[in-house]
């Protein structure tokens, strides 16, 4: 049975580099869905409340969960706008769902930002605009991820917790 595991927070917040690492340290038949990645590269379509990327995202869910020991979902993935994709990952993946928060201040992300390649195709500006405060899920629960938290630190933890439930 394959678990879920949800990385979710503002731009910038180490996400994607968490992300990154899981898949590693999982190994094979770890599938990552990446919201940029489907959103940005698959589909080059915008974001909102009715993305052409939603269905897609909901699709590899499906698919991780009938063929990959383990999934990662991880985006800014606003509660509102994706709200079918937590449904459907409910659905499929019902207590076997690892959902962490990044609740990382507007300023801290904007320091991390300026240390990814990212910084050159967007700025502050694009930052205060997608930025939403405390974008907790309702129909999830959500383990907290602060500033000082480290990368080394969130990975470890999200690898215990799972650890625990097998």
């Amino acid at each position: 049975m394959s678990t879920l595991i949800i990385l979710r927070g503002n731009s910038a917040s180490g996400k994607s580099s968490a992300a990154g690492i899981l898949q590693k340290q999982l190994g094979a038949n770890t599938l990552l869905i990446s919201q940029d990645r489907v959103r940005r590269e698959m589909l080059w379509t915008p974001d909102g409340k009715d993305t052409k990327a939603l269905p897609l995202m909901i699709t590899l869910l499906q698919y991780g969960e009938n063929h990959c020991e383990h999934v990662i979902l991880e985006g800014i993935l606003y509660a509102e706008w994706y709200g079918p994709l937590f449904e459907e990952a409910i659905r499929l993946f019902g207590t076997r769902i690892f959902a962490y928060y990044y609740d990382i201040s507007f300023e801290e992300t904007l320091k991390r930002h300026q240390t990814r390649e990212k910084r050159f195709e967007f700025g502050e500006e694009s930052l205060r605009k997608w930025w939403r405060e405390k974008d907790f899920l309702q129909s999830i629960p959500e383990k907290v991820f602060r500033e000082d938290v480290s990368l080394d630190d969130a990975v470890k933890r999200i690898l215990a917790d799972i650890g625990n439930q097998r």
